[in-house]
């Protein structure tokens, strides 16, 4: 599984549930817009200021933030399913 993607994906998640665009937390968060979007779409982890920053802002926790089961890969998710059975 590829974490930065999936977090990424979680992360976009969030803020869209929050209904901010990329260029809105990215003000919020004191970012350039391409930060957020190099974040979101996998390509650079944030830093742990950065996350909480992001966090804060999204009124969201690390817990929600790492909870991405959803957001597996197919074949990750066969693996599960073959397990529990």
């Amino acid at each position: 599984m590829d974490y930065k993607k999936v977090v990424g994906r979680r992360l976009k998640e969030l803020r869209q549930r929050k209904g901010l665009k990329q260029e809105q937390l990215a003000e919020m968060v004191a970012l350039e817009p391409a930060s957020i979007s190099n974040i979101e779409n996998g390509r650079n982890y944030p830093s742990f200021q950065n996350l909480e920053k992001i966090i804060n802002v999204l009124g969201t926790t690390f817990v929600e933030v790492f909870q991405f089961e959803q957001h597996q890969e197919p074949t990750d998710l066969m693996a599960e399913i073959h397990k529990m059975l």
